[in-house]
């Protein structure tokens, strides 16, 4: 049982390829709680080919060439403008939560299901662990910190399951639900208890999806540090109430969703504009 001014310690489970998540929210949680690892996923490009696969049997090859498209679209036209803002959003987070991560232990692995990684764990013994991770984690990788591993998940649940939630609430104009959960994961697909919805501003015009859902976490970081202390400590947090709401799982972005959010949200726009005006 930890006393009130000992912080709990957890173990970051990210991607490599994200320094939002290896620098910018290690820096949070090594100033807000206690950082005790890095497990780092370095994808192999096999895995891409795998969850091609996947996507392909989920929803066919026309809607995958549509998948396709949005990604050749993204790099071209979004991937400059996204990483000027991430850069800008990790350097905001290491000044807000100023943190030596040079000295937190680190693993670098290909997988985040691997014995590696489970003996990591199993050795630092954390309260907790955060995923932010595309993975889906095995119970023997899950169950190991004393709370429970919690998920950062970028779409209100049950509603916007699986990858991209905050795309598929913005397409659809869903805009109540453009948001994040903070969820404890079990061993379905964002199906465990429920403990935060968190939501933000934004401009549907001006910034991409990523950047939005991006947000949707890194503004409510405080509030989701006070929650996951407060279950460390045996606080009473109860889970939210989900019963009665549909659930949905969603995948990857279509460029033909993307398009017609853009094109629709610009229109809305120009009709507040015009009609202020009148």
């Amino acid at each position: 049982m930890h006393t009130l001014d000992e912080k709990p310690s957890v173990v970051l489970i990210c991607h490599e390829q994200d320094p939002l998540d290896t620098e910018g929210l290690a820096s949070w949680l090594a100033s807000s709680l206690r950082l005790a690892g890095l497990i780092i996923i370095r994808d192999p490009r096999s895995r891409m080919w795998r969850a091609a696969k996947r996507e392909i049997r989920r929803v066919g090859w026309l809607r995958f060439l549509d998948v396709l498209a949005y990604r050749v679209f993204a790099r071209l036209r979004l991937a400059r403008r996204d990483q000027e803002w991430k850069t800008s959003e990790i350097a905001r987070l290491r000044r807000r939560y100023p943190a030596d991560l040079a000295a937190v232990p680190r693993l670098v692995v290909t997988s985040p299901n691997s014995n590696e990684a489970r003996e990591f764990l199993e050795r630092l013994r954390p309260d907790l662990a955060i995923a932010r991770c595309k993975l889906i984690l095995k119970q023997a990788i899950f169950g190991v910190p004393r709370v429970g591993t919690f998920v950062l998940h970028p779409g209100i649940c049950p509603e916007y399951r699986n990858a991209h939630g905050c795309f598929w609430a913005l397409t659809r104009r869903d805009f109540d639900r453009v948001g994040m959960t903070l969820l404890r994961v079990d061993p379905g697909i964002d199906t465990g208890p429920i403990f935060f919805h968190g939501t933000c501003d934004f401009d549907e015009v001006g910034e991409s999806h990523s950047v939005i859902q991006y947000r949707t976490v890194t503004e409510n970081l405080d509030t989701i540090a006070d929650i996951l202390t407060a279950l460390c400590r045996g606080g009473e947090v109860r889970p939210v109430s989900v019963e009665g709401r549909p659930s949905a799982v969603w995948g990857q972005p279509h460029l033909t969703a993307y398009l017609r959010w853009k094109w629709e949200a610009r229109r809305r726009r120009d009709a507040t504009r015009i009609a202020a005006v009148s």
